[in-house]
């Protein structure tokens, strides 16, 4: 076999998984045999298989499917994994696995790290996840949750500052954490670190808005205009 096929066969079905499952499960304390079952059901979920038998997951571990079994019984108990019953188009039910008690319990456990280092400051962290799922209307995802991390750990941002962004987005339509980071990208670039410098800096692009309608143009590309066309995706 050529060195190109190998590397197109490694390279070959590659699995999404979150960075968080990696860094926590051990201080869930979720052993490598039940961490590598977990893995397996998470990739026949990717493949439109969400309730693989002890049998098919033991095939591709070294454990038998007894052992598969007891551990499949084991994380329900723990409340790591659970089986839920869902409805096809024909109103025909099926089972299938969910991994989402997994990734509930590794964000509660990011917020008790962050009240254990921080203090307060995590309190409004904290605050600031709620606002976001309640703007989302539902559970933030490990991969949402993530990326708010990102914003205040690494990029810094101030939670004052994130639910102005999150504000922004709401008054476009464009509830999706890529436009928030848009926003918060543009901020930084401008040098905008406050909450009122932000607002200030959306009011003035509205009503440069407003104006430029007001005056009959079209909706072709907006002029030049320092620091202000940063919303438009045209």
């Amino acid at each position: 076999m050529e060195r190109s096929q190998i590397v197109a066969l490694m390279q070959y079905g590659h699995s999404s998984i979150s960075k968080l499952l990696l860094d926590y499960y051990a201080r869930l304390g979720i052993k490598e045999t039940e961490m590598m079952l977990l893995l397996h059901i998470h990739r026949f979920i990717e493949d439109n298989h969400p309730f693989p038998t002890p049998v098919e997951l033991s095939e591709r571990m070294s454990i038998t499917d007894k052992e598969c079994s007891e551990l499949l019984r084991s994380l329900i108990k723990k409340d790591f994994l659970r089986m839920e019953d869902n409805q096809d188009e024909d109103q025909v039910m099926y089972e299938t696995y969910s991994l989402t008690p997994l990734y509930e319990r590794i964000i509660q456990e990011m917020y008790h790290e962050n009240e254990n280092e921080s203090g307060s400051a995590s309190n409004e962290d904290g605050k600031l996840y709620e606002i976001f799922e309640e703007e989302f209307s539902r559970p933030l995802s490990p991969m949402e949750y993530e990326t708010i991390k990102v914003w205040l750990d690494q990029d810094k941002h101030k939670p004052e500052l994130i639910k102005t962004a999150l504000r922004e987005a709401v008054i476009s339509g464009k509830l999706n954490l890529r436009y928030i980071d848009r926003i918060l990208h543009e901020w930084h670039k401008n040098g905008i670190k406050s909450s009122q410098e932000a607002k200030m800096h959306g009011d003035k692009f509205r009503q440069y808005q407003k104006g430029k309608r007001s005056a009959g143009q079209g909706k072709g590309t907006l002029p030049q205009y320092p620091n202000i066309n940063w919303l438009d995706e045209s």
